[in-house]
């Protein structure tokens, strides 16, 4: 099958040499198909094709007795301007995509397209009205965050002041305690120096307290 294929496919020119092997039959077994396929394809679209050009002709012929019978007319004996007007008619009804040329199929085709005209001018507002809410959420959304960016600020800004406050504090504690760590010193010091000297307790600040009371 592969062999007659290639021999179609060249004809009277020599087919090229390949290695023949199980992976290169199959490859060309593929493609064989493929072809195969796309010429199905292809013929049937062809009949297809003529298939329509037959309906379309009969159908032109049909209507040009149909114009010979009723009114005595003819493609050749039409002026330009009635040519122009035919080609016209027949665009439009190709346009609108009716049946034929009635007036009829003209106004259903029409009032289709004025529907789906209302429908989609009706989406479309739908859609702005939407859009135009977006866009007034989207400026709150960003003042809101201007406004946050703001607060913000401000909250870092007195946390640094804050943070100075609490520093300050932190070294005036510091400094206290170191000062009455001193006195405490100090005071012990003068103890064991009034005592060295023979002080009598009696006397002491805290003796004379409580013999006042």
């Amino acid at each position: 099958q592969v062999t007659l294929w290639l021999k179609k496919i060249y004809g009277n020119r020599p087919v090229p040499q390949y290695e023949v092997n199980a992976r290169t039959i199959d490859i060309l077994y593929e493609l064989v198909e493929c072809n195969e396929a796309r010429d199905r394809d292809v013929s049937l679209l062809i009949e297809d094709m003529k298939q329509k050009a037959t309906e379309y002709e009969a159908e032109a012929n049909y209507l040009e007795g149909l114009l010979a019978e009723s009114l005595g007319l003819s493609l050749s004996s039409l002026s330009s301007e009635g040519t122009s007007y035919l080609s016209v008619l027949v665009d439009s009804a190709m346009t609108l995509e009716t049946k034929d040329t009635s007036l009829a199929s003209f106004f259903s085709a029409i009032n289709d397209m004025t529907s789906e005209l209302y429908a989609t001018e009706s989406k479309n507002r739908e859609m702005e009205l939407e859009l135009s809410n977006l866009r007034k959420k989207l400026t709150a959304a960003v003042m809101l965050e201007k406004q946050l960016e703001e607060d913000l600020k401000k909250a870092e800004e007195l946390l640094e002041v804050e943070k100075a406050k609490a520093d300050s504090r932190s070294q005036n504690l510091k400094f206290l305690k170191n000062k009455s760590e001193d006195l405490k010193i100090r005071i012990k010091a003068a103890e064991e120096q009034l005592a060295a000297t023979g002080l009598d307790q009696s006397l002491t600040h805290e003796s004379l307290m409580s013999l006042s009371e």
